[in-house]
């Protein structure tokens, strides 16, 4: 629904742009050669007009669910806004491109701005309203199933009207609701209560399936135009990371995914190693730089290199630039993290612009890492991390990054339970990666480097 929404906005401000030129200098004065750069100029405003959209996160339908909230978010988007155009700008003049200057475009597109804002404002009570949404029933009322009422209840974007859980632990005997929403009866009433509530979908999550299960009622209401899904793939929609403790190996066994054939990964690595090598002639003279202020600022190596675990398993040595003072003390943990404590004057500088992470682009080279892949871990701690973490190892399947979906949505990991829900992160990516994804990330990584969120 967000891409949607995205290209119907763009179609929408670049026809605001356009049509009025279109009209005028084109049906009226047949002056298609000022109609074609009057489009071009509204292309290109359109095109930073959306980027500065997506920087700010108003496309996000998670933190943007009133006219409110965008508003309060406008006067940054266009500071974004205005920084683009300028770059565009210049970029245009270095071509002998001839564009409108920023403050003048921005200017000039205020009324367009002003219908978008309009658009938005019409369109945010409609969506909060969940007018044309489907009616949803979640079989069961165990962890998954909360999980998933509160899903539904924050993802507005995805229409869904909660009508209750239909009970599998014993709850309607004891409770009315759960989580603010009803139970609805208990799951020997499943066809009763499907005939009551008239739902469009029907969201199995099940404690136990084994014995439970009302396969007949469910079936009953397939084939008359309900929609029946399971809760784990539902999840995976809604939060873009897998329910690790509710997934059994079958689900994954029997999924449609973990797409790795050779016409995926070879462009990857070749992609891989073409940014690689073209970012290493572009960075030398700024590493030799970083190199003698690292040797100057404090006792020590300029790289920190330790062994990490790759593809299948397979260690490999990890350079970094050093940010920290060298520690004679021996970790007591293995979810033992980064002492910021221990952080030199300019390793804080490098981490904060994510200069330290540079080397890794002669690991990249050398095939250890790609562009975009979950985080090498420490090979020392990969066996304990199997242990306590469920399908922990399954990320070992594909070549570590530089970058992932892990790094932008969570960032750090300091904890258990924190590396636990960057794994959840990883595995979606394992399972569903495609140039199109790695794209995506590309573009979350761009944005949270500017806005310096951690990654």
């Amino acid at each position: 629904m967000v891409i949607s929404f995205v290209l119907f906005e763009s179609l929408f401000l670049l026809g605001l742009i356009s049509l009025p030129n279109l009209f005028i200098a084109g049906l009226l004065r047949h002056d298609w050669a000022s109609v074609a750069v009057h489009t071009g100029h509204a292309a290109i405003f359109t095109s930073c007009c959306v980027l500065a959209f997506y920087c700010n996160g108003l496309y996000d339908p998670r933190r943007i669910r009133t006219c409110g909230a965008f508003i309060r978010r406008v006067s940054m988007t266009l500071g974004i806004l205005t920084f683009l155009l300028a770059g565009v700008y210049w970029v245009g003049r270095a071509l002998t491109i001839e564009l409108p200057p920023p403050l003048q475009s921005v200017a000039h597109y205020v009324v367009p701005l002003v219908f978008l804002l309009l658009l938005r404002s019409a369109l945010y009570p409609m969506i909060n309203s969940r007018f044309l949404g489907k009616r949803v029933i979640i079989l069961g009322t165990g962890p998954l199933a909360q999980m998933l009422a509160q899903e539904v209840d924050t993802s507005l974007h995805l229409q869904y009207k909660l009508l209750g859980y239909i009970d599998d632990n014993g709850y309607a005997s004891t409770e009315a609701t759960l989580g603010g929403h009803p139970i609805l009866g208990q799951i020997e009433l499943t066809g009763k209560i499907i005939e009551q509530q008239q739902p469009d979908l029907i969201i199995v999550a099940l404690t136990e399936r084994r014995m439970r299960l009302p396969v007949w009622d469910l079936l009953e209401s397939r084939v008359n135009g309900v929609m029946i899904k399971d809760g784990i793939e539902i999840y995976e929609r809604c939060t873009g990371k897998l329910a690790l403790e509710q997934m059994t190996p079958s689900y994954l066994l029997f999924s449609k995914d973990f797409n790795k054939s050779t016409w995926l990964t070879v462009p990857q690595q070749f992609c891989s190693s073409a940014v690689a090598a073209i970012g290493l002639i572009l960075t030398v003279p700024l590493m030799a730089i970083i190199a003698l202020a690292i040797k100057l600022d404090s006792p020590g190596p300029i790289f920190f290199i330790q062994e990490r675990a790759g593809l299948r398993g397979r260690t490999f040595r990890l350079v970094k630039f050093r940010t920290m003072y060298p520690s004679t003390d021996v970790a007591g943990s293995v979810w033992e993290r980064d002492i910021t404590s221990r952080l030199t004057r300019i390793g804080k500088l490098l981490r904060k612009f994510y200069l330290d992470e540079l080397p890794q682009l002669f690991n990249i080279l050398r095939g250890d890492m790609g562009l975009i892949g979950p985080r090498p871990e420490m090979a020392s701690n990969i066996a304990t991390m199997a242990e306590h973490i469920p399908y922990y190892t399954v990320r070992s399947t594909i070549r570590p990054g530089l970058t992932g979906w892990a790094q932008i949505k969570h960032g750090y990991a300091l904890t258990q339970e924190e590396v636990t829900e960057k794994m959840r992160y990883d595995l979606y990516y394992v399972k569903n990666m495609s140039l199109g994804f790695d794209l995506r990330i590309i573009l979350g990584t761009a944005k949270n480097m500017l806005l310096r969120r951690g990654t």
